[in-house]
């Protein structure tokens, strides 16, 4: 079956199941904040499998020894949605996520977002931004979350790496806690600019973390983006070429 008639299907698929999902998060929004944790796993659990078994679409992640104990702030390059779905079923649970704050109104997926208090910026100043990821994301990380953030501020294309902000350096060096830097090539299979889905291996590679103490967040930054520069390299060269 061709790329184009697989990601219909598959499609078909996510879109059939995410309204109930985000349904029976938001009606989870006052119990425990686990059980709507577990409930948005499960979601993306089931988009992982049922992307594999329409478009062929697999995944392996390098490096889970290196996640520490305790909290911590990841940063990742940021190709697809695929990552935003993924992410939830590699790293430990009771994940936290900086969202732009207009995905709070896409039917269905925004009051899931609301549920799982994710925590949303825009409309405003980058300065304002970074303010804001510091005064949630600390209350966040002191209520032993996890923060992930895409320090490229939107997706980028395969084989390209964009400028970092570093909303996410100043989060963890405010609270104390390493950075976790994430390289992922997930748009080699699902591209930002097509919708149609790849067959292939996404690979996700997780590096040392990096201790903020003694650093600014310039430093943290800088040193999470040359180690993902660094492994993106080795991965794209390793890449055969896909037909179009």
């Amino acid at each position: 079956m061709v790329p184009g008639l697989r990601s219909v299907l598959f499609f078909a698929g996510f879109f059939a199941i995410t309204p109930p999902f985000a349904v029976l998060i938001f009606a989870f929004r006052h119990r425990a904040y686990d059980v709507r944790e577990g409930t948005a796993r499960l979601w993306c659990r089931a988009s992982l499998l049922w992307l594999r078994v329409c478009c062929g679409v697999r995944h392996r992640v390098i490096g889970l020894e290196n996640l520490p104990p305790g909290t911590a702030v990841v940063m990742s390059n940021h190709q697809s949605a695929w990552e935003t779905i993924a992410y939830r079923t590699i790293f430990p649970a009771r994940l936290s996520w900086v969202v732009k704050r207009e995905l709070l109104r896409v039917p269905f997926y925004g009051m899931a977002l609301k549920a799982l208090e994710e925590i949303s910026v825009g409309g405003q100043s980058p300065r304002e931004a970074m303010r804001e990821v510091e005064e949630h994301g600390g209350k966040h990380i002191r209520a032993g979350r996890w923060v992930v953030i895409f320090p490229e501020g939107m997706r980028v294309r395969h084989g390209e790496l964009g400028r970092f902000l570093q909303g996410g350096a100043r989060l963890s060096c405010a609270n104390g806690v390493p950075a976790v830097p994430v390289a992922v090539d997930s748009g080699y299979c699902w591209p930002t600019q097509d919708w149609r889905k790849w067959p292939g291996q996404i690979t996700v590679r997780i590096g040392p973390p990096i201790a903020t103490a003694q650093r600014s967040p310039a430093e943290v930054s800088r040193l999470v983006r040359e180690w993902i520069a660094e492994e993106l390299a080795d991965v794209g060269t390793a890449r055969p070429a896909r037909g179009t």
